[in-house]
């Protein structure tokens, strides 16, 4: 028997995370580490392993979901700009979709000529709460 999945956990309330926003079919949280803060995932309440499964009538609620958190993460937190990707199997840590929404500033070091993520944990719990607040906040604004 496969473990629990984490996602599915967080989507369920079983598990906390600092959500940015839920619906019926979305849930979208702060990742505890995160590559740059502000770094949300995006993902379905229901289990679907990657992009490749998301069943058709999940793609607008989802998607619609990445674009609101993209706006939001650039307004709270007064970015340039945001990164969204997805893995479908290699590299992806949690066999639940998660889209990555990153906010970005020029010189961030993101990237560079070796592409090399170093991920960050939130120093504090209140840290990674004020930023998740900002987030929330900025979903309606």
């Amino acid at each position: 028997m496969a473990p629990p999945c984490v996602f599915c956990q967080i989507a369920n309330g079983e598990l906390p995370a600092h959500i940015v926003h839920r619906d019926e079919d979305v849930v979208a949280f702060l990742d505890r580490a995160p590559l740059l803060p502000g770094h949300v995932l995006v993902v379905p309440t229901a289990h679907v392993e990657t992009v490749d499964d998301l069943p058709d009538g999940l793609l607008v609620p989802v998607f619609g979901v990445v674009r609101r958190t993209s706006i939001a993460v650039q307004k709270a937190l007064r970015s340039e700009g945001s990164f969204v990707a997805t893995n479908t199997r290699v590299s992806q840590s949690v066999l639940h979709l998660h889209i990555h929404v990153v906010p970005r500033n020029k010189g961030d070091g993101l990237f560079s000529t070796r592409l090399i993520w170093q991920r960050k944990k939130y120093e504090t719990d209140s840290e990674m709460e004020e930023t998740a607040t900002k987030i929330r906040a900025a979903y309606d604004a």
